[in-house]
């Protein structure tokens, strides 16, 4: 993707962050009759490889399975916080007016190769491992076991697995680190009267990632 320098974000880490915190990945291959996408949730296990490996699973009517071969490479994009930002939040705009709109945000993307995974205990493993990372922060925690075993066995017949070892994984941070740090102080003072949903988190992205002076 573009990269400008100042917004590339390179932290592993940081970026496998974004990835559990927002785990609903757009996943993203070649059909036959062009790209194919599809957003569906991925359970990241960071200790695999180099960079990580992600597993999801798709319903079995979902014909993008049938289209991504063995060792297929496919691009996945992973949204974190991101918000709109008007140019009358700059300190710039009444010092000059030479200012325009934009969007902040934060984003991974992550390329790799796929495979189709079509065995019921990996299914339930991946089910699993992806229902704990969501259920283990709530008070009263759901879990695969509370349900039959065979409800389970037969929701399982009904998808398929697939595995992306991660062979690259770019961030970018677009938080206003190109502007000043008037803007950047009006830019998270406006935020914290946004009604956007991820108008918090943002404040706190500008405020971190902002340049010194």
């Amino acid at each position: 993707m573009y990269q400008p320098p100042h917004f590339r974000e390179d932290d592993l880490a940081v970026q496998h962050a974004l990835i559990r915190e927002q785990p609903l990945g757009l996943l993203i291959s070649s059909g036959t009759d062009g790209p194919v996408a599809n957003a569906v949730p991925f359970h990241l296990n960071a200790e695999d490889g180099s960079k990580g490996r992600l597993q999801t699973h798709v319903a079995r009517a979902n014909s993008q399975w049938q289209e991504i071969r063995d060792g297929a490479p496919v691009l996945v994009v992973f949204q974190g916080a991101h918000s709109y930002v008007t140019p009358s939040w700059y300190q710039t705009k009444r010092e000059t007016g030479k200012v325009v709109p934009t969007w902040n945000y934060a984003i991974v993307q992550v390329r790799g190769p796929a495979r189709v995974i079509d065995d019921p205990a990996w299914i339930r493993a991946q089910i699993e491992a992806l229902t704990r990372g969501q259920e283990d922060r709530r008070a009263e925690p759901w879990a695969v076991g509370d349900a039959p075993d065979t409800f389970i066995a037969s929701q399982i017949k009904g998808i398929i697995g697939i595995e992306i070892d991660i062979t690259e994984i770019e961030g970018k941070w677009k938080v206003s680190q190109n502007r000043s740090a008037a803007d950047r102080n009006g830019v998270i003072e406006g935020l914290a009267t946004s009604s956007d949903v991820d108008a918090a988190d943002m404040a706190e992205l500008v405020r971190r990632y902002g340049k010194n002076d």
